[in-house]
């Protein structure tokens, strides 16, 4: 099978993420016909989601490797202190600055993601605090990708899903264990060439939008909105 013709799941989760990812990943058949990339805020801590997601799932994960060449229906987990990258058919990791406070930020995956796959990237944000993930996930819709965020009533907490939602036109808002659903029943890969010809250069859409919400935020316009 080409790696060309299967999406690229990439996942970011933070606080109270952990459970609405085993719920997800739970509803992905053994046969499920592509790599998932998650990125969960642990930081230099001793992390064992690799195993509870083994244990909770029909898929096999692990913490990734740098150099490692990815493969469908595996589950891939950024190690402690590491940003995952995805270049091409394998796997970078990095010790480069924190972004968001944080190593492993989930940024830098689906931006490397965006890059390297274009419209067949799968992005996805779950629970968390704050607002790391949602440049990320811009940069996965700007280059036609899929944008699923938690439904932030389904998010323990809804920082994270409502800070996606305020900047990103998702595909879906589903609760966790739908989105898992979703994967599962749905061919998320999609030509989307059109689209991105309409929109110029993929990046002028990001940049404008995320200048627009930095000026919100000085002028402090945002009202009752969570302040990140």
């Amino acid at each position: 099978m080409h790696q060309a013709e299967s999406p690229i799941v990439v996942i970011g989760a933070s606080a109270g993420g952990i459970q609405a990812l085993l719920e997800l990943i739970a509803e992905l058949p053994a046969a499920y016909s592509a790599p998932v990339f998650v990125v969960v805020h642990i930081g230099t801590a001793r992390s064992l989601l690799p195993d509870i997601l083994t244990r909770g799932s029909q898929l096999a994960a692990s913490h990734a490797e740098h150099g490692e060449q990815f493969v469908p229906g595996h589950v891939y987990v950024a190690p402690p202190d590491c940003h995952m990258l995805v270049r091409g058919d394998k796997i970078e990791l990095s010790h480069g600055p924190r972004e968001n406070h944080s190593r492993p930020a989930i940024d830098p995956l689906f931006r490397s993601a965006a890059r390297s796959h274009g419209d067949r990237v799968v992005g996805i944000i779950l629970s968390g605090a704050l607002s790391d993930g949602t440049t990320g996930l811009l940069t996965v819709k700007s280059h036609g990708g899929t944008a699923i965020v938690q439904d932030p009533e389904d998010a323990l907490v809804e920082g994270m899903p409502v800070s996606a939602l305020r900047l990103v036109e998702a595909d879906q808002v589903l609760p966790a264990r739908d989105i898992g659903r979703f994967l599962a029943s749905t061919n998320v890969s999609r030509s989307r060439s059109r689209e991105i010809g309409d929109m110029g250069d993929p990046f002028e859409a990001p940049a404008k939008k995320i200048r627009a919400d930095f000026e919100a935020q000085e002028r402090d316009s945002r009202g009752n909105q969570l302040t990140m």
